[in-house]
């Protein structure tokens, strides 16, 4: 048995569903993560993939199914739930507040009092911040520097910054090298293995193969709401990944399933 799967998963989703009125967007899902790995979530528009996301960071119930973390069962009614748990959501608009800085964004919600508890700490806030910049290998031109300055690829390593820094246990990722040039994404896709290497695991949603393939260890395929491959990233093929994708692997597909490790 490997290290990642030693013990019982960090999140697990089984039997999961969910319907809007008479459109079935997941049906009978299973899906896991463990721990420390990255896992690719792809699939064509429609496929599940914004649901299936959205139920792990408590914004969607599902219908039926059941979550665990580490082993427990959960139910997630709303964001603080997942968030309570370790994990955090970095959503492909960033939701980052663009006057402010880049310490007011990571603090955003969670500001650091002053001793009696009457005004911020503000010198504590940025001690902190630079700390675990630093730690994550983080660069950027200023701290209090607005987001708005700042490039695509900063405010991604921002965003990024911000899910980590309160002991995220597992992250997810929307598509976080879109609209970024070749040197910013090299710089994300970097800060993503960086992660791993601290533990940390993460679930990437991207319509990009080839950035998949050099951060993933797993890919999982999403079709029509339902899970029609699992695959161990080193042991496929950028075709392959795309026939399971387009439905051109035919239907032996949903019985591709692979364990993690």
């Amino acid at each position: 048995m490997s290290a990642i799967e030693a013990g019982p998963p960090l999140l697990k989703l089984s039997g999961i569903r969910k319907a809007f009125g008479a459109v079935s967007a997941l049906n009978g899902v299973d899906f896991e993560v463990w721990r420390p790995e990255v896992v690719a979530l792809l699939g064509d528009n429609g496929a599940g993939k914004s649901t299936l996301i959205k139920i792990i960071s408590g914004v969607i119930v599902p219908d039926s199914g059941e979550i665990t973390i580490e082993g427990q069962p959960v139910r997630f009614t709303g964001p603080d739930g997942p968030k309570r748990l370790g994990i955090e959501t970095v959503y492909q608009d960033l939701a980052l507040i663009s006057t402010f800085d880049t310490i007011e964004n990571i603090y955003l919600g969670r500001e650091m009092k002053a001793a009696g508890g009457l005004r911020l700490d503000h010198s504590g806030m940025s001690r902190e911040a630079h700390k675990h910049l630093t730690a994550l290998n983080i660069k950027l031109p200023s701290l209090r520097k607005r987001v708005r300055y700042l490039s695509g690829g900063q405010r991604q390593a921002v965003a990024i910054s911000r899910a980590t820094g309160w002991g995220a246990k597992l992250i997810i990722m929307d598509e976080p090298t879109a609209a970024l040039g070749v040197r910013e994404s090299h710089q994300v896709l970097e800060l993503v293995k960086s992660l791993r290497s601290a533990n940390v695991s993460i679930i990437v949603i991207s319509h990009n193969v080839e950035h998949v393939f050099e951060i993933s260890d797993r890919i999982v395929v999403l079709r029509h709401g339902r899970p029609v491959a699992t695959l161990r990233t080193r042991e496929t093929t950028h075709e392959e990944v795309v026939k399971y994708i387009t439905g051109a692997a035919g239907n032996e597909a949903a019985a591709q399933r692979v364990p993690a490790g």
